[in-house]
C-alpha cells in the first residue's frame, strides 16, 4: 500500500506539556537522497490501495470546478450553473493481473457524498464514481453528460469507462427511470441496470426509499468480482453498516473496456440549476475489501449554498426604531404566512372550468400538508401523493407539476378539463386541477397495485400469470378504441408502454399518463409534427414525418403487447453497447416456428398456448414497418376476442429488414424522446 501522503522528520522529541518542541534536527544528505529515490519508487509503483477520510492537502488530480475546500471537502461543482468537474486518484492503478492474457483483477471502492442544490428537491444531474482509461474527460459535456461524454461519442466503446452515477433528474433521451436514481453506465450515459435509490433493510429484507437531494451524506460501495464478472452497488444511510444485499447487480467485461491500467475518481456537472456534488471520504483496493472509512472524522457537509454578500449600504437605526420594525415584520410575516399557507392562483378565464377546480385547501388537508409519508413516487415533472379528499373520504393521487408548458396556461388548463372529460372504464381518470404560484396541481384516481411495469421488471415483485396478463392487454386495447374511435374526439396518446398502465385493485389495466396525448376532430388529420414517445415504443415513420398517427399508436400497442407476454423490455442493451429490440427477436422465433419459446420464462410454460400464440403473432401485425400493414384498433379487439380470425402473416415481414428499418429509429429516439408537448404527466406507482 501507498500512503497518501509521504512525510519525513528526523529526531522529532516529545516535550512535556508547556515546553518548547525543539529544531528537526537535519538528516545527512545521502539520508535525504536515498528517501527522494525512494518516494519516486513508491510514486512509480502500482497502487493497490489507499484511503481519504477527508481530503485536506491530500494530492488529487482536478479540473474544471473541482476544487478541495479549507474544510477537507473534494467539491466537485461549486454551485456555478452549465460546468462540470473531475477529480482523479493521481496515478492510473494496474487493473489487469497479467496484461497479454487480460486477466482482470477484483477491485471494491466506498465513498461518502452528499448533493447541495438551490432548490429542496431540484437539481442539476449528479455525480459519478468513474474507472477510465484516461483522466482526461475535455471534449466530455456538462448538464445530462455529467462530465463523461457528449452527443457524438455518448456510447461509443472509444470511451473506455465504467461509471456509477447518482442521477437527480430524468433525461428522457438516456431512458431514465427517475429524478432520484442509481445506475452502472459503461461508456456512455444510459444505464445497463438502473433502480430507485435506496437500500434492503438487513434481516427483513425491505427496501427503503433514500432522497439523494435530502442535503445529508450518504455512503457508496462499489464492488467488481473478477471471477464472476459481478459489479455490486450497494448505498445506505451514513449511520448504517453496508446492508447485505445491494441495490443493483450486474455483469460487466471490464476487460474490454479496460486494457492494462486505468483511473480512477469521480465525475460530476451541473445544469441550469444551481447545486454542489461532495465527496467527503473514498478508500479503494484491488483484490479485496475497500478499507472502512473513519466517519467520526468526516468534515461537515455544508446544507446551503451561500449567496453573494449584499452590496443595499447597511443603514443605522435608533434602538427603538429597529425594534419597532422588527415588531412590525413579524405581525406581517405572520399574516402573509397564514394567507399563503392556502392561496391559490385563479384568473377570469377559469370560471367556467368551475366543477374541476380542487381547493388547495382540501388537496392540503387529503395529503397530511404533502408530507413524505404520503409520497407515492417521483416522476419526470413532479412529486405524487396518496391522499383522501375530506368531505367525500375518496382515494386520489395528487402530482405537483411544474407551472411552465410550451402552451399558454389558459390553453393548458383547458386542455386539462378536457382529458378530464374522458370516461372509460380502462383509463386513469383525471378528476381536476388545482393552480398556485409556481405549481399546478393535478389529481387523479389512486390506483392502489401501481404501474404494470413493476410486475414485470422489478424483482422480488409477484408474477402476473397469464390470464391477468391477457385480460390487462385487453383492457388497454378496450381504452385505445375508446380514445381513437368512440369518443367525441380522436385522442392520440402517444406514449403507450407498461409504465403507463396502472392496475386497480382488482388487477384491472388502466391506460394513464395523457401528458403527450394530442386531440382532433373526426375525419382530420393531427396537426402536430413534434416527435415524442418512449424509445422503442416510437413507430419507424416518426423519424420521417414527425407526424403521429393512429397507426403509431398501434405501434406501440404492438411493442407494449411484447413487452407484457415476454415479460422484457422493447429495448435490450448488451454488455457491448448493442442494442436489441425485443420485436426482432420474437419475429426470429416466428420465422422458425417456435414463437411460444419467446415467452416470459417466469410463467413457467403455464399459459394458454392459441391465446399466447395469437397475442404474438398480433403484436408483430401491430409492429409492422409499414403501417397502412397495421389493423386498427377495432379490428385488433376482433381479434383479441376471438370475433375474427388472424389473418397468417405475410412475407412482408421476412421481406422487410426490421432491424434495418427500426434500428436508427431506436438510437436516434434518445433526443426525440426528450420532446414533451404538455405538463400531465402520470401517476407513478407506490413501491
Amino acid at each position: 500500500m501507498v500512503p497518501s501522503k509521504l512525510t519525513f522528520e528526523a529526531n522529532r522529541v516529545q516535550e512535556p506539556c508547556g515546553t518548547a518542541i525543539r529544531e528537526p534536527i537535519m538528516a545527512p544528505l545521502p539520508l535525504l537522497l536515498f528517501l527522494t529515490l525512494l518516494r519516486l519508487h513508491l510514486a512509480a509503483s502500482a497502487v493497490d490501495q489507499f484511503t481519504f477520510d477527508g481530503f485536506a492537502g491530500e494530492n488529487l488530480t482536478l479540473d474544471g470546478t473541482a476544487a478541495v475546500t479549507a474544510e477537507g471537502l473534494l467539491m466537485l461543482t461549486n454551485g456555478t450553473t452549465l460546468l462540470k468537474g473531475h477529480a482523479f486518484y493521481p496515478s492510473p492503478l494496474r487493473f489487469h493481473h497479467d496484461a497479454a492474457n487480460g486477466t482482470v483483477r477484483s477491485f471494491s471502492t466506498a465513498y461518502v457524498f452528499g448533493i447541495v442544490s438551490e432548490y429542496a428537491d431540484l437539481s442539476s444531474p449528479g455525480l459519478a464514481f468513474v474507472v477510465a482509461k484516461s483522466n482526461d474527460f475535455s471534449t466530455a459535456l456538462q448538464s445530462q453528460y455529467m462530465g463523461l461524454a457528449n452527443a457524438a461519442n455518448n456510447g461509443n466503446a472509444t470511451n473506455h469507462f465504467v461509471a456509477v452515477e447518482l442521477d437527480t433528474i430524468v433525461n428522457a433521451e438516456f431512458g431514465d427511470m427517475s429524478d432520484n436514481h442509481v445506475g452502472i453506465n459503461v461508456n456512455g450515459l444510459s444505464s445497463m441496470v438502473a433502480d430507485n435509490a435506496g437500500y434492503y433493510e438487513d434481516g427483513t429484507g425491505a427496501f427503503r426509499n433514500m432522497r439523494l437531494l435530502n442535503r445529508t451524506a450518504a455512503q457508496v460501495w462499489v464492488d467488481f468480482d473478477a471471477r464472476t464478472s459481478l459489479v455490486n452497488v450497494t448505498m445506505a444511510p451514513l449511520e448504517l453498516p453496508k446492508p447485505k444485499k445491494p441495490l443493483l447487480s450486474t455483469r460487466v467485461n471490464l476487460s474490454e473496456i479496460i486494457e492494462g491500467e486505468a483511473y480512477v475518481g469521480f465525475s460530476s456537472s451541473t445544469g441550469v440549476v444551481s447545486s454542489r456534488h461532495y465527496v467527503l471520504a473514498w478508500s479503494f483496493k484491488m483484490d479485496g475489501p475497500a478499507p472502512q472509512l473513519n466517519i467520526s472524522k468526516l468534515p461537515a457537509l455544508p446544507v446551503t449554498i451561500p449567496k453573494p454578500p449584499s452590496k443595499t449600504l447597511k443603514i443605522v437605526l435608533p434602538i427603538g426604531s429597529a425594534a419597532f420594525v422588527l415588531a412590525l415584520a413579524i405581525i406581517v410575516l405572520r399574516i402573509r404566512h397564514r394567507w399563503h399557507k392556502y392561496a391559490e392562483l385563479k384568473e377570469e378565464w377559469e370560471i367556467t372550468f368551475g366543477p374541476h377546480r380542487f381547493s388547495y385547501k382540501d388537496l392540503f388537508h387529503a395529503t397530511s400538508g404533502f408530507c413524505d409519508e404520503r409520497l407515492l413516487g417521483v416522476g419526470g415533472f413532479g412529486k405524487v401523493y396518496r391522499g383522501v379528499l375530506p368531505a367525500s373520504r375518496v382515494e386520489i393521487a395528487v402530482k405537483k407539476v411544474s407551472h411552465e408548458s410550451r402552451q399558454g396556461m389558459k390553453e393548458f388548463v383547458a386542455e386539462v378539463v378536457t382529458i378530464g372529460q374522458l370516461r372509460h372504464r380502462n383509463l386513469v381518470q383525471l378528476l381536476g386541477y388545482c393552480r398556485r404560484e409556481g405549481e399546478l396541481l393535478l389529481v387523479y384516481d389512486y390506483m392502489p397495485n401501481g404501474s404494470l411495469d413493476k410486475f414485470l421488471h422489478r424483482q422480488n415483485s409477484p408474477t402476473l400469470n397469464w390470464s391477468q396478463r391477457f385480460r390487462i392487454i385487453k383492457d388497454v386495447a378496450s381504452s385505445i378504441l375508446y380514445l381513437h374511435e368512440d369518443w367525441e374526439q380522436v385522442v392520440l396518446h402517444r406514449d403507450i408502454k407498461a409504465s403507463n398502465v396502472l392496475l386497480d385493485a382488482e388487477m384491472n389495466g388502466r391506460l394513464g399518463d395523457f401528458g403527450l396525448a394530442r386531440l382532433y376532430d373526426h375525419g382530420t388529420d393531427p396537426h402536430t409534427t413534434h416527435v415524442v414517445g418512449t424509445m422503442g415504443y416510437l413507430a419507424p415513420e416518426l423519424g420521417h414525418t414527425g407526424r403521429a398517427s393512429k397507426a403509431s399508436d398501434v405501434f406501440a400497442f404492438g411493442v407494449f403487447m411484447l413487452e407484457v407476454t415476454c415479460g422484457r423490455r422493447p429495448v435490450i442493451e448488451d454488455a457491448h453497447g448493442d442494442h436489441h429490440l425485443l420485436v426482432e427477436r420474437v419475429l426470429q422465433h416466428w420465422r422458425q416456428g417456435t414463437i411460444t419459446d419467446a415467452m416470459d420464462p417466469r410463467l413457467q410454460g403455464d399459459f394458454a398456448v392459441e391465446e399466447a400464440s395469437l397475442v404474438l403473432r398480433l403484436s408483430l401485425l401491430c409492429s409492422h414497418p409499414l403501417p397502412g400493414a397495421r389493423p386498427g384498433i377495432r379490428q385488433m379487439m376482433q381479434f383479441l376476442d376471438g370475433s375474427m380470425l388472424l389473418p397468417e402473416l405475410s412475407e412482408a415481414h421476412i421481406c422487410f429488414n426490421m432491424q434495418a428499418l427500426m434500428r436508427n429509429q431506436v438510437l436516434n429516439s434518445h433526443s426525440a424522446s426528450s420532446t414533451v408537448a404538455g405538463s400531465i404527466s402520470d401517476v407513478p406507482a407506490a413501491r
